[in-house]
């Protein structure tokens, strides 16, 4: 089991946490997530992801519905940083 931290942006913080798109993709792989926002308000976001095989976590999230869920959830990819506990 791996657990990653990962950071973001994204464009609606109320909609990101309520959305069911995360449980949807990550619940069938065996991943779970734990949601964090910046206490200062901004749309900075983040996750301590569990995730059981990083390879089908990384196809996940390269393949159409990973995009497609980001895209619903109002993630700004290009502002994603994701740290691997050594």
């Amino acid at each position: 089991m791996e657990t990653i931290m990962i950071f973001h942006e994204v464009d609606d913080v109320d909609h990101w946490l309520s959305s069911p798109r995360r449980e949807e993709l990550f619940g069938p792989l065996g991943i779970t997530a734990r949601t964090f926002v910046d206490p200062a308000k901004t749309n900075r976001v983040g996750l301590i992801v569990e995730v059981p095989d990083m390879d089908t976590f990384q196809r996940m999230l390269e393949s159409e519905a990973g995009a497609d869920a980001m895209k619903f959830d109002g993630v700004r990819p290009e502002t994603i940083l994701m740290l691997v506990e050594p």
